[in-house]
C-alpha cells in the first residue's frame, strides 16, 4: 500500500507516542488529539490499521485511537462526545474500510477491527448500515476464508449484546444453520471459534426467552426446528470425557452449559422431550469433571488455570467451568419438567456434589495466610463452587422434598464414613471431605430442621449431627483449623435440635477458644457460634463465663483488622446484651476501647457502624447510659466545635455517635448533649458542604427534636432564637442550589419540627411551602422527593378541617413550569405515591390524598395528571429506542387518579402483608408472636387463594399492617405522630362510604376509569 504525506506524519505521531522521551510522547500525542479534529483523521486512522505492511504494535495502536475517535465524534447526542462529528461520507468510508478488513489473519487486530465495528453498529445498525449483517453472514459461510469467519464471529459476538427482537427473530433461522455448521466442525474451525459461535447462540436464545412472555408460539417455532440439531450437537461434545490441563476444553463446554441453560429457562416445554438424549453425555461431563477438579484444584496436582483469561478477557479456569456445570444443573433440578429425567439420580448427584464442596489447595494457602480473606469468602458468599454447590442442594432439597432431603442426609453420612476410613488409613486430607459434609448440613440446617413427613424426626438428625461434631471435637484444633473452625459453626446452626449439654460444652469451648494461641481460622468460626448461641442460651449459663468473654473479646479487638474487626464487633455486641446486668460493672473497660476503634476506623462505614452498634447495646444496658454519656459528650463536643481541623470522617461519624445516644434517651441526657453540642450540629448545617456531614447533621437534629421537643426551645433561654436557628437550618437543607445528597434528610428534620413545634411552624407555612417547592424542582434524587412529598401530605392533615384553605394556599404560590403550586404539588404526588416505601408514610399520603379528594375543591377538578405509562409497540427496549422513544404517560383527571391510588393502597395490603410474606420485601416484618393469630385467619378463610378478600379479611390485613415494626426505617422518629394509630383500611373504608354516599354519580363516574381489580377492592369494603 503507498503511503502518501498525510499518512507518513500520521505514522510518525503514531511512532512518537511510543518514544521514551516524555516531550516527545506529549507533543505527539497534542499532535493527534489537534489532527482529530480534522476531516479525514478517522479514514486515515483506519487505513492504517488496515495496512498489512505496517508493524504489528503501529497497527494496533491505531485501532485503539480509532475506537476513541469513534466514541468522542461519532454521535453527537453521545456522553464524551467532542466536538466535531464525523462526516456522513467518512463514516461511509471507515465503515466500508472495517468490513474489509474484518478478515485480518492476525487475531489481535482482528479482534480491534471487530470491537471498532461493534463500537459504530451500536451507533448506526441496522438504520444507517443495513448492509452489516449480509456482510457478516456472508463472511461466516465462506468456509474457504478461515480468517474471515473468526473475523465475523469475533464481530458477531460483541454485537450480539444490542441484539432484539426486531432482529432475532428473522436472524435465527439464517444464523443458526451458519453457526451449527461451525460447532459442528471440529476438524475445520478451532475451539475458540466454535466458542464463539455458541456465545451468538446463547444471545439470541435470550433475546427469544425475553420475548416469549409475550410471543409465546412465535418464539416456539422458532425454537423448534433448531433445537433436535443442537441438543445432538451439545451431547457429542459432552460424551467425551473432560481431561486435565485442558481449558479450552472446559471453555467449549461452559458455552454449552449456558446455552443449554438459556434453553431449559426459556423452553422446559420443549427441551423436555430432547433432554432424555443428553442426560448421559451429561452425567459423563458431571462424573470425569469431578475427577479432574479432584486431582487439580482439590489436591493442586495439575494446573487449574485459576486468574488466568483468554485474549478476549474471558476467564479459562477449571473453577469456572465447574460453576456453569453446577449452575445449569440447578436449573435442571429447579424445573418441574426437568427434574422427572434425573430423578432416579438424585442422590448420585448429591453425593458427588458434597465432593465439590472440598476446600481447595488454593482457598487453604489464601485463608491460612489471611484470615480476613477467609471471613469475607464465607460471608459475602463469593463466586466459587462452594457456593454454587450449596445452591445446588438448597434447589434439591427444596424441590424434591422427602426424596431430597434424605439424599442430603444419606450422602453427608457416607461421606463422613469415608472420612473416618481414610482418617484410619493415614491420610492427611482426611478432613476435607468431613469439612465439607458439615459445610453442607451447616448451609441446609435450615431447610433441614424445619422438613416435615412421614420418618422425617429432627432427632435423628441431630444424632448424625452431634455424632460428627463429638468426634472431630477430639481432634487437635491445630492439626486441621478449618474442620474445627467448621464444627463451631455447624452446632450454632443446629443448636434448635442439639441437646444442652452439647450446647453447653461448645459454648465454653468457643469462649476458651477466642483466649488461645490457636490458628485465627478457629476463633472466627467461635465467634460464628458465639453469634448465634447466646442470643438463646440460658443465662445461668452464661453469666459465669461473661467476664471472661469480655476480656477475650477486647484484647481480640486489638489483634482483628477488617473483616474479622466486623465479626468480632457483631460477637461482643450479642456478649453485651447476653450480658446485659454485668455490662455495667466493666463498661469503664470496654467503652473506652470501642471508642479508640470508632476513632481508628471512623472513616470505613462498615465498621464504624458496627462500633456503634456495640457502644448502643452498652447505652441499652442497666447502669450504662450515664457513665457512657460522660465518656462520648466531652469528646466528640470539640470535635464538632471546630468540625475544619479534624481528619476527614471524623466530624460524620462523631455526628452519627451523637444520634445513637440521643435516640430513645431521657430528657436530661438530651439537654445535657444540647449543651455540649447543639449549637455546633446547627452549624455544621449551616456552613458544611460536606454531602455526608449535612446528612448525618440533619438527622442528628431530628433526633433533638423529637428527644426535647418542647422543651429545646426554653433551654437556650431564648425561644425565638431556638426556633429561629431551627428555622435557618430548614432553609439551608431546603435551599435549590445544595446539591441533593446534601438535602437528603431534610424531610424526616421538617416533619419533626411540624410534629412537635405546630404553633411556632403555622406562622412560616407559606415560606415553607414556597422552600419544598423550589427544593423538589431541583432535586435529582427521587427519595428526597418522596420525604418533600410526606411533609405536604402532613400538611394536608394539620390543616383538617380547612383543608380547602391549603389548596388555595398552594394554587396562590407561583410554581416555575406550571400553572401553580398545586398543580406541580399533585403531578409528582400522583406519579411517586406508588413508590412511597414505609407503613407510616404510606399511612400519612394516603389519608392525605383521602382528605384532599373529600373537599371537592373546584381546583381538583382542574387537574390532569399522568395516569398510566403509554405501552410501546412490544418488545424488548433496547438503549437505542430508550433514547429515541421515551416514556410517555396517559393524562387522566386528578379525581379519578386520587381514587385509583387509594384502591391500590388497598390492594397493596393484600398483596404485601398476606402474598408477600418474603424477606426482601420492602415492608417491615411483622412480630410473629403479635400477627400469628390474624395470619390464621388470613389463611384459614383462603386470602391467599382468591382475589377478592372480604372486609373482615382486610381488617384482619390492617391489624397485621399495624403491628409492623416501623423502626428500623425511621428509627422512632415518629411514634409521637397520632396519625401512626391509624387503621389504614378502616379509614379507606369511612372514606369511601362517604364518598359513595354523597355524591353517587360522580363517584360511580369516577369508578369507570378504574381497573376491574381497583373497583373491586372498592366494592369489597363498601359491602361490609
Amino acid at each position: 500500500m503507498v503511503v502518501d504525506q498525510d499518512q507518513r506524519w500520521l505514522l510518525d505521531c503514531l511512532s512518537a507516542t511510543l518514544d521514551p522521551i516524555q516531550d516527545i510522547r506529549s507533543y505527539a500525542e497534542a499532535s493527534l488529539n489537534q489532527a482529530s479534529r480534522q476531516p479525514g483523521f478517522g479514514a486515515a486512522l483506519c487505513n492504517v490499521a488496515a495496512n498489512k505492511g505496517l508493524s504489528l504494535g503501529m497497527r494496533q495502536l491505531a485501532a485503539v485511537l480509532l475506537k476513541q475517535f469513534i466514541k468522542r465524534h461519532w454521535r453527537e447526542d453521545e456522553e464524551g462526545f467532542e466536538y466535531p462529528v464525523v462526516s456522513s461520507e467518512e463514516k461511509a468510508v471507515i465503515r466500508g474500510l472495517l468490513l474489509s478488513s474484518l478478515d485480518d489473519s492476525n487475531r489481535k487486530i482482528c479482534t480491534a477491527i471487530s470491537m471498532a465495528v461493534a463500537s459504530i453498529a451500536t451507533y448506526d445498525w441496522p438504520e444507517e448500515w443495513p448492509e452489516l449483517l449480509p456482510f457478516i453472514l456472508g463472511l461466516i459461510n465462506d468456509r474457504n476464508n478461515i480468517n474471515g469467519v473468526n473475523g465475523a464471529l469475533r464481530c458477531l459476538a460483541l454485537l450480539s449484546g444490542d441484539l432484539d427482537d426486531n432482529v432475532v427473530p428473522s436472524l435465527v433461522p439464517v444464523l443458526f444453520p451458519c453457526l451449527h455448521a461451525v460447532v459442528s466442525s471440529p476438524q475445520s474451525y478451532d475451539t475458540y471459534l466454535r466458542g464463539k459461535a455458541l456465545q451468538i447462540v446463547y444471545s439470541c436464545v435470550s433475546v427469544l426467552g425475553a420475548m416469549s412472555g409475550v410471543y409465546e408460539s412465535e418464539t416456539m417455532d422458532l425454537v423448534m426446528p433448531v433445537l433436535k440439531g443442537w441438543m445432538d450437537q451439545f451431547s457429542l461434545i459432552f460424551e467425551h470425557p473432560v481431561q486435565p490441563e485442558d481449558p479450552d476444553d472446559w471453555s467449549l463446554r461452559m458455552e454449552v452449559l449456558k446455552c443449554l441453560n438459556q434453553f431449559a429457562q426459556n423452553f422446559p416445554n420443549l427441551v423436555e422431550s430432547e433432554f432424555r438424549a443428553i442426560t448421559k453425555p451429561l452425567w459423563q461431563t458431571f462424573e470425569s469433571s469431578l475427577r479432574v477438579y479432584l486431582r487439580s484444584s482439590i489436591e493442586g496436582a495439575e494446573d487449574a488455570y485459576d486468574g488466568r483469561y483468554d485474549s478476549d478477557g474471558e476467564e479459562k479456569s477449571l473453577d469456572t467451568f465447574i460453576i456453569q456445570l453446577l449452575e445449569f444443573l440447578t436449573t435442571v433440578v429447579g424445573s418441574r419438567r426437568l427434574v422427572k429425567v434425573v430423578s432416579n439420580n438424585v442422590r448420585q448427584l448429591v453425593y458427588y456434589t458434597i465432593a465439590f464442596l472440598q476446600m481447595t489447595e488454593q482457598q487453604v494457602h489464601t485463608w491460612s495466610a489471611d484470615v480476613n480473606q477467609f471471613v469475607a469468602d464465607e460471608d459475602d458468599g463469593s463466586y466459587n463452587c462452594r457456593i454454587s454447590g450449596i445452591l445446588l442442594l438448597e434447589e434439591v432439597v427444596n424441590c424434591c422434598g422427602r426424596e431430597g432431603v434424605d439424599a442430603v442426609v444419606d450422602a453427608v453420612r457416607r461421606r463422613f464414613h469415608e472420612s473416618q476410613q481414610e482418617k484410619a488409613a493415614g491420610s492427611s486430607t482426611w478432613w476435607r471431605i468431613r469439612e465439607a459434609a458439615l459445610f453442607v448440613l451447616a448451609s441446609l440446617s435450615d431447610q433441614l430442621v424445619e422438613a416435615e413427613g412421614p420418618g422425617m424426626n429432627p432427632a435423628n438428625l441431630a444424632k448424625l449431627v452431634e455424632q460428627m461434631i463429638m468426634e472431630d471435637n477430639a481432634i487437635g484444633i491445630h492439626e486441621c483449623p478449618f474442620l474445627y473452625a467448621r464444627i463451631f459453626t455447624a452446632v450454632a446452626k443446629f443448636s434448635a435440635v442439639t441437646s444442652p449439654g452439647v450446647l453447653e460444652h461448645f459454648l465454653n469451648a468457643a469462649i476458651r477458644a477466642i483466649s488461645m494461641d490457636i490458628p485465627p481460622s478457629v476463633k472466627v468460626g467461635a465467634c460464628r457460634a458465639l453469634l448465634q448461641l447466646l442470643p438463646d442460651m440460658n443465662r445461668a449459663v452464661i453469666l459465669p463465663q461473661i467476664m471472661n468473654l469480655f476480656s477475650s473479646l477486647t484484647e481480640l479487638l486489638h489483634q482483628a483488622s477488617d473483616e474479622t474487626l466486623i465479626l468480632v464487633l457483631e460477637t461482643l455486641q450479642q456478649a453485651i446484651k447476653a450480658g446485659h446486668e454485668a455490662s455495667a460493672s466493666i463498661e469503664s473497660i470496654i467503652s473506652p476501647v470501642i471508642l479508640n476503634v470508632w476513632v481508628a476506623h471512623v472513616s470505613d462505614p462498615f465498621i464504624s457502624i458496627d462500633v456503634i452498634e456495640v457502644l448502643e447495646a452498652i447505652k441499652n444496658s442497666p447502669g450504662c447510659l450515664h457513665p457512657l454519656t460522660s465518656r462520648i459528650l466531652p469528646y466528640i463536643g470539640p470535635i464538632l466545635n471546630k468540625p475544619q481541623q479534624q481528619p476527614e470522617g471524623l466530624v460524620a461519624g462523631s455526628l452519627d455517635l451523637l444520634t445513637m445516644l440521643l435516640k430513645g434517651s431521657p430528657n436530661d441526657v438530651v439537654k445535657a448533649a444540647y449543651d455540649f453540642c447543639f449549637d455546633a450540629v446547627i452549624r455544621i448545617i449551616l456552613q458544611s458542604d460536606d454531602h455526608t456531614e449535612l446528612q448525618n447533621a440533619t438527622e442528628c437534629l431530628a433526633t433533638f427534636v423529637s428527644g426535647g421537643r418542647q422543651e429545646l426551645l426554653t433551654w437556650s433561654g431564648d425561644r425565638g432564637f431556638a426556633i429561629r436557628s431551627l428555622l435557618d437550618a430548614a432553609s439551608r437543607l431546603l435551599n435549590p442550589d445544595l446539591e441533593s445528597s446534601g438535602s437528603l434528610f431534610a424531610g424526616k428534620y421538617i416533619l419533626q419540627l411540624i410534629l412537635h413545634f405546630p404553633s411556632e411552624m403555622a406562622q412560616h407555612i407559606r415560606d415553607l411551602v414556597i422552600a419544598l417547592i423550589r427544593r423538589m424542582q431541583s432535586a435529582q434524587i427521587m427519595g428526597l422527593r418522596s420525604s418533600l412529598l410526606l411533609i405536604f401530605a402532613r400538611l394536608v392533615h394539620m390543616s383538617f378541617p380547612a383543608v380547602d384553605q391549603f389548596i388555595n394556599l398552594l394554587v396562590s404560590v407561583p410554581c416555575e413550569g406550571h400553572e401553580n403550586s398545586f398543580v406541580y404539588v399533585m403531578t409528582e404526588w400522583t406519579k411517586q405515591q406508588g413508590e412511597i416505601q414505609g407503613a407510616y408514610q404510606i399511612k400519612v399520603t394516603s389519608s392525605a390524598l383521602a382528605l384532599l379528594l373529600s373537599t371537592r375543591h373546584p381546583e381538583l377538578v382542574k387537574v390532569n395528571v399522568p395516569g398510566r405509562p403509554v405501552q410501546s409497540n412490544g418488545g424488548i427496549t433496547t438503549r437505542s429506542k430508550a433514547k429515541s422513544a421515551p416514556e410517555q404517560w396517559t393524562m387522566v383527571p386528578l379525581l379519578e387518579k386520587i381514587l385509583a391510588l387509594l384502591a391500590d393502597a388497598l390492594i397493596e395490603i393484600q398483596e404485601q402483608v398476606v402474598g408477600g410474606e418474603d424477606e426482601d420485601s420492602e415492608w417491615e416484618e411483622a412480630h410473629e408472636e403479635e400477627v400469628e393469630a390474624e395470619k390464621e385467619l388470613l389463611h384459614s378463610s383462603g386470602a391467599l387463594q382468591f382475589s377478592k378478600p372480604s372486609y373482615d379479611q382486610l381488617e384482619s390485613m390492617a391489624r397485621v399492617f399495624e403491628n409492623q415494626d416501623d423502626e428500623d426505617e425511621e428509627d422512632g422518629l415518629n411514634v409521637a405522630d397520632p396519625l401512626n394509630e391509624v387503621n389504614l383500611v378502616k379509614y379507606l373504608a369511612d372514606f369511601f362510604g362517604k364518598f359513595a354516599s354523597s355524591d353517587r354519580m360522580l363517584f360511580d363516574n369516577l369508578c369507570q376509569g378504574l381497573t376491574q381489580t381497583q373497583r373491586n377492592a372498592i366494592q369489597t369494603v363498601l359491602k361490609r
